[in-house]
């Protein structure tokens, strides 16, 4: 088992991951901003390394501060968490180079399935179904007669992209040069890279994720499915597990594509095979997050599974703990993302100095978090205050225990907003109650919010 592990991360992850090493007797040490040198992470672990400034860029993502403090502390692994330099394929062979373990799969891998052209070839030949689309780099006459083939609306992806960026919706063929140079082009500005592709776009769609481990002796769990479809801006806010409205025959050949998926790309670790799901029941694979999840929690609270310490097996080069017929999931787990956001400006980030702090509790609710009264949210960074999972036997308990949680909580200060009560409308609307919702609920209903009319 690891000894020493080094978090080149911040907030609620370093934290999580903090409580996972010493849960398994593992040394934490935080490297920290000069912002974040008095937060919950730094507080509550073994050793602490500032290496920068607040700006993320001089910090959290200066890959050679990161491993000088790691040589310095005499880690012997690096936890990247998610974000920042988590799914770097520099940074996981700068790690590997320089003697230190890198908590996460092989280089190699995330640079396959990082990029989503060769992820997808790769899938094809796994046998994961694919939404129809380029295979290859494509000019845009070539891109175009192909849109025309597999129908309008298409959308164009940078091959590179991630997080909800580089990407745009085209319905019809009159713009559609236009707007494939312009994705292109925004793809090289945010990625270096102005590779895109053209693929078919689903209007209402589900998007289902699959959680797989797997480790380097060739053992393969996965844990089931999570529902991510509540989305704003292609950014989760809601999620659930195990997927609502769907077959457990479909969820389990998604699982099982998921761990082709894995196996033919040779991965290690944690990771997530995303899918969207139309309204026929057809899934079609979309990417892989080489990493660990914001919402993994909804995982581990069905399955009793502490997914950050698998990684870490995992990294050290044991085996899994577990096997397929040990994984047993029970109940429904549902959470949502508490950010310092404020709905009535079109969600725009709410930094400040947090007077109260009131998390909600009782049975079966679970608040990952790494504020508490005084604690400044800063504007450097993302603004997630908390996470808010519950579980409950079935799903109607999940939603009212969340209802209840939801109302529970208290977050105020001077400049602070939340999405506290979007998130209590969105999980109360009836599409969300009956899992008839697709990812497209969200932005229907923030036009016709308030939020959206200010």
């Amino acid at each position: 088992m690891l000894k020493r592990v080094l978090i080149a991360n911040r907030g609620e992850i370093a934290l999580r991951i903090v409580r996972a090493c010493h849960d398994a007797g593992i040394e934490a040490i935080v490297a920290h901003s000069s912002r974040d040198r008095d937060s919950a992470a730094v507080r509550l672990c073994d050793q602490a390394v500032q290496i920068g400034p607040a700006a993320s860029m001089r910090s959290y993502l200066n890959a050679a501060a990161v491993l000088e403090a790691a040589a310095q502390t005499g880690a012997d692994a690096i936890h990247p968490g998610y974000g920042f330099l988590s799914e770097n394929v520099d940074f996981a062979e700068a790690c590997t180079a320089a003697g230190f373990i890198f908590v996460g799969p092989p280089a190699a891998t995330m640079e396959l399935l990082g990029s989503k052209l060769p992820a997808r070839a790769a899938m094809a030949e796994a046998g994961v179904p694919l939404l129809p689309g380029s295979a290859r780099v494509m000019d845009p006459a070539d891109a175009l007669e192909l849109a025309r083939e597999i129908g309008f609306p298409v959308i164009v992806k940078a091959s590179a992209g991630g997080g909800g960026l580089g990407m745009r919706v085209i319905h019809g063929p009159e713009r559609f040069v236009d707007d494939y140079l312009a994705t292109s082009a925004t793809a090289g500005m945010l990625f270096g890279d102005r590779r895109v592709y053209v693929e078919k776009y689903l209007e209402r769609a589900r998007h289902v994720e699959v959680q797989v481990l797997r480790d380097r002796h060739g053992n393969a769990v996965h844990l089931g499915t999570r529902d991510c479809s509540l989305q704003r801006r292609h950014q989760k806010l809601v999620e659930e597990s195990p997927a609502p409205g769907l077959s457990s025959a479909l969820l389990e050949e998604m699982g099982q594509a998921a761990l082709r998926g894995a196996a033919h790309a040779g991965y290690e670790g944690a990771g997530t095979f995303e899918f969207l799901v139309d309204d026929a029941g057809r899934y079609y694979f979309l990417e892989v997050n080489c990493r660990i999840q914001v919402e993994h929690p909804v995982t581990e609270m069905v399955t009793g599974i502490d997914l950050v310490q698998e990684q870490l097996r995992i990294a050290a080069g044991e085996p899994l703990s577990i096997r397929s017929q040990d994984v047993r999931p029970l109940g429904v787990a549902i959470e949502c993302r508490i950010n310092a956001e404020d709905p009535a400006r079109d969600f725009a980030p709410a930094p400040g100095t947090i007077a109260e702090f009131i998390p909600a509790a009782g049975p079966f609710v679970r608040v990952d978090t790494h504020v508490g009264p005084g604690d400044v949210i800063p504007p450097e960074y993302d603004s997630l205050l908390a996470k808010l999972i519950v579980w409950a036997p079935d799903r109607e308990g999940a939603i009212t225990r969340m209802g209840r949680a939801l109302g529970e909580f208290r977050v105020t200060g001077p400049q602070i907003r939340t999405t506290q009560q979007f998130l209590l409308e969105l999980i109360n609307h009836p599409q969300f109650r009956s899992a008839s919702h697709c990812t497209a609920l969200v932005e229907h209903l923030v036009v016709g919010h308030p939020a959206g009319q200010q």
